[in-house]
């Protein structure tokens, strides 16, 4: 019921998730991301605590491989989680259970790992990671969010999705970009492309209100010279 992708920007050293789902609020749970660290997306039956796990691993000095296969050794109820991770080098790697819902699928790419369940075809996979590399100079999270809208063009799940989030880290330990649509009826990942297209202009903005005041732009609100 779940598809995301996970990626880095080498030329920018970012790192982030796009994830899209049919239940609540995806956001809260299943994208993660640790600036200078990597990137993961724990999904299907989802356990938070298994990213910051890897997240922990990868910050140690273990590659992606290595953390997800730490992690998951010998862990309670591991057969329900799907878990994939990309590191500092741009490894990726991934791990799906034998209780995963429905389809299920990865797709590696370079410096990006896709995956899913619950979807409309194993396609679905490769075509988000596939919508991931199309566009290299761009963004991460507009990397990120094409890649969850080819997989939507690819068919996506197999039922309606009702949440989407767009997460981006860069050099500061709170993130750069971190955008969710908790629950739409209609078309979520529409809403989310909306909320980027306005959030984008004014990211910057806020960077600077965090890091450098006087830099920043006034607010544009009652009682701001």
């Amino acid at each position: 019921m779940t598809f995301s992708i996970a990626g880095h920007c080498a030329r920018t050293g970012m790192f982030g998730v796009a994830i899209t789902t049919s239940s609540i609020s995806v956001g809260s749970r299943c994208p993660h991301a640790r600036a200078g660290v990597g990137a993961v997306a724990t999904q299907n039956v989802t356990d938070p605590h298994l990213a910051a796990l890897v997240l922990d691993a990868m910050e140690a000095g273990q590659g992606a491989t290595d953390a997800i296969a730490e992690v998951v050794r010998d862990r309670p109820n591991i057969s329900y989680r799907q878990l994939t991770a990309v590191d500092t080098s741009g490894a990726t790697a991934h791990f799906t259970g034998a209780n995963i819902l429905g389809t299920n699928a990865i797709s590696e790419g370079s410096s990006c790992v896709a995956a899913g369940n619950l979807l409309s075809s194993t396609s679905v996979a490769k075509a988000i990671s596939d919508g991931f590399l199309a566009n290299p100079a761009a963004h991460l999270a507009e990397r990120l969010l094409q890649g969850i809208e080819a997989g939507v063009a690819a068919g996506g799940e197999e039922g309606p999705v009702h949440s989407a989030a767009l997460l981006v880290v860069d050099k500061m330990p709170f993130p750069l970009v971190d955008l969710r649509v908790d629950w739409d009826d209609d078309d979520p990942i529409a809403k989310l492309r909306t909320l980027w297209g306005d959030y984008e202009p004014q990211m910057q903005d806020y960077l600077n209100r965090a890091i450098d005041p006087q830099a920043a732009p006034s607010y544009g609100v009652a009682g701001d010279p």
